[in-house]
């Protein structure tokens, strides 16, 4: 029997991603609405990217971070996007077995990094202002650099950890997988052999992952709440809290949709809901990101403003 499975999983080169189960009307309208985000998020995203990056005003570590987070946001959903606007117009929406893989472990990469980012940029706006003589060298260009590079060490090792349990399943030559991207959890449901370390594995790290990150930016925000609570006027209260609203939302938004999708056991066993949630994931998050951060920053409103002003100026 063993010797059967081998045989079966080695002749699989493919698998079928199955999308969203809807009529052909609303699947001309799903695509539109994908070719309408997806465009958004890359524009969104670059010119973030760009304007913190010629804006010397803006060459401070929270927007280094913001910076990386925008790096972030582009690449995981176009790591997913592309291939699901292909397949909504394909009949056979195929995917080999390396590139099911690689999809998922730059998906697992990138958008795990993005966890620990976020604990970073709390760690940084506590460090602004609860220890603001001390930022300079807490937050130095060495230092955010280190922090950056930890995010992606420590995402990168998520990642190969649970691409190396996931694609050492067997699947007997069942190939369909209930989903628009390669996910573990579809790749789990289409497995045939007993998945319940695969499981374990998926709810234990993203567990982890979730309590280490979450803890830093809830710890991180109780100083920041106390600390801003001794500021004795109201304005100074909402200018110093006003930095941190943002990035609020941000973390609001992704790990709703994560701890919904991976850190509760009862996830894999929906692939329909897991599908509405993994589109805010991929798609809307990484949309609303840039225009959280310009339209509730006034460091970038001013910095795209002097962009614009220059590029007038100078036509």
């Amino acid at each position: 029997m063993k010797s059967q499975l081998n045989k079966n999983y080695s002749e699989l080169t493919e698998f079928i991603l199955l999308g969203f189960k809807t009529s052909p009307e609303l699947q001309i309208l799903l695509f539109l609405v994908f070719l309408l985000i997806y465009p958004v998020i890359v524009v969104g995203n670059i010119s973030m990217i760009v304007v913190i990056k010629v804006d010397s005003r803006l060459h401070m570590p929270m927007y280094f971070f913001l910076r990386n987070l925008s790096y972030l946001d582009l690449c995981y959903s176009t790591v997913i996007a592309p291939k699901t606007l292909a397949n909504f117009l394909s009949t056979d929406k195929k995917i080999s077995y390396k590139g099911c893989a690689t999809q998922f472990f730059f998906f697992a990469l990138f958008a795990g990094t993005e966890n620990f980012l976020l604990a970073v940029m709390a760690y940084d706006r506590f460090s602004a202002i609860c220890s603001p003589f001390l930022y300079t060298v807490r937050m130095s260009q060495q230092a955010c650099v280190r922090l950056v590079v930890g995010s992606y060490v420590c995402g990168c090792i998520n990642s190969m950890i649970q691409t190396c349990f996931t694609f050492s399943l067997h699947f007997c030559g069942e190939n369909r997988l209930d989903h628009f991207f390669c996910d573990v959890p579809a790749l789990i449901k289409i497995s045939c052999v007993d998945t319940f370390v695969n499981e374990i594995v998926l709810f234990v790290l993203s567990v982890l992952i979730i309590i280490a990150t979450t803890t830093i930016i809830l710890v991180s925000y109780a100083y920041i709440l106390s600390t801003v609570l001794k500021i004795p006027s109201t304005h100074g209260r909402s200018k110093t809290f006003s930095t941190c609203t943002s990035h609020i939302t941000v973390v609001i938004l992704f790990y709703g949709t994560l701890f919904f999708m991976y850190a509760q056991p009862g996830a894999i066993s929906s692939p329909e809901k897991s599908k509405i949630i993994a589109v805010f994931y991929t798609l809307i998050t990484p949309m609303l990101n840039p225009l959280i951060y310009s339209l509730r920053n006034r460091e970038v409103k001013n910095a795209v403003k002097r962009i614009l002003l220059r590029k007038i100026s100078f036509h």
